[in-house]
């Protein structure tokens, strides 16, 4: 009786799967190959992405009083936290929610003992040499400010220049200048794991400058996958990260600002907000070395563009840039990010040219002022 119970119910299973089988295939039949939808993508009436900013920015955040408990608390592990970077830790914060804002006021009430320099990963492309370059300069600015080098090594200690190596300026970072441990630059970096710096060569070298004596690294990670970015050498002898779980649930307010939306297409408009956001996170003096180079394409908008030498001498007129090192690294800078481009007038000189029509410039111009 049981089993021709298990019989049936089987048979019946099997009737009802076919039939479905049958049908469906039918269903495809009866369409006919020659029945396709002449519908396309670019037929879609897409929103303008300024329409879905502004969107956005109505949503009215939810919880406020329940976030901003939640980073109270954080702000009691700060002297913890300053005690592990003592220690020679470095410290990795992960979680859900944007951890922008919790770092640098971590940086900016905790870590005032200490020069800190601040790497924005989410931007979408990041050149290293200049990066290193950078910390090499504040360390060398250090040590001759603060006068914590014993006198013998005084004398030893080289410039930093673009014309090193890699290498160089890292062994640099790791030269035995003080005589206090105590003695580093802080590096806080909003999204080591971010499209500017997933590339395994670019973890290697902020590997290598993780190790150095006088460096210590404050990151945040927000893929799921980034841990595979490290070896074991990486995570436990040169990063050496003290994991910390702190879930802010903030918005990626600026971390998603360079990612297209999906239901948007670009324009002008958006083109001179990128920029804006690319330039505020710049130092002053770049943003006015570019002001020069707007204006100067502005009032000539018929040119190829700024010749470099002509920028050059208007910003040592005034007083912007010390030398042609210094500018040149403000221009690569600027390239890297897109803002400008390399053209050639009649007489064959290079010249700047940024991709921004006058209107846009204008407006960007305010923005940043």
């Amino acid at each position: 009786m049981e089993a021709d119970d298990i019989g049936g119910g089987g048979g019946g299973g099997g009737e009802e799967e076919f039939g479905f089988s049958r049908n469906y295939f039918l269903a495809k039949e009866s369409g006919g190959p020659g029945k396709r939808s002449a519908c396309k993508v670019s037929d879609i009436d897409v929103a303008d992405e300024q329409e879905l900013v502004a969107a956005m920015s109505d949503i009215r955040p939810k919880h406020e009083k329940e976030i901003a408990a939640l980073r109270d608390g954080y702000r009691s592990l700060y002297g913890r936290w300053v005690f592990e970077l003592r220690c020679g830790f470095g410290m990795l914060f992960y979680g859900f929610g944007s951890k922008k804002a919790l770092l640098e006021d971590f940086a900016s009430t905790a870590l005032t003992d200490y020069s800190v320099v601040v790497i924005n990963g989410y931007l979408p492309s990041i050149n290293m040499k200049q990066v290193v370059l950078g910390l090499a300069q504040v360390l060398c600015d250090l040590l001759k400010t603060k006068r914590k080098t014993p006198a013998a090594s005084v004398s030893k200690i080289k410039e930093p220049s673009v014309s090193q190596s890699l290498d160089e300026l890292i062994l640099f970072l790791n030269g035995p200048w003080a005589e206090e441990k105590d003695f580093f630059i802080c590096i806080v970096v909003h999204n080591i794991d971010g499209p500017g710096l997933r590339d395994s060569d670019t973890q290697q070298c902020l590997a290598r400058i993780a190790a150095c004596s006088h460096a210590r690294i404050i990151a945040s990670i927000d893929h799921v996958n980034a841990p595979l970015l490290w070896d074991k050498k990486m995570v436990d002898t040169q990063y050496n990260w003290y994991w910390h779980h702190t879930p802010t649930f903030e918005p990626y307010k600026y971390e998603g600002m360079f990612f297209p939306l999906i239901l948007a297409h670009g324009n002008t408009t958006q083109s001179a907000k990128t920029a804006t956001i690319v330039l505020q996170s710049l130092t002053p003096n770049a943003q006015s070395v570019f002001r020069v180079l707007a204006e100067h394409q502005m009032a000539h908008p018929n040119e190829e563009g700024m010749p470099i030498s002509s920028l050059y001498s208007t910003c040592r007129e005034r007083f912007l840039v010390s030398s042609q090192v210094t500018l040149n690294s403000h221009l690569t800078e600027f390239k890297d990010h897109e803002l400008v481009k390399m053209r050639k007038n009649p007489e064959g000189e290079d010249c700047l040219h940024i991709p921004l029509p006058t209107e846009a410039l204008e407006k960007l111009l305010k923005d940043i002022a």
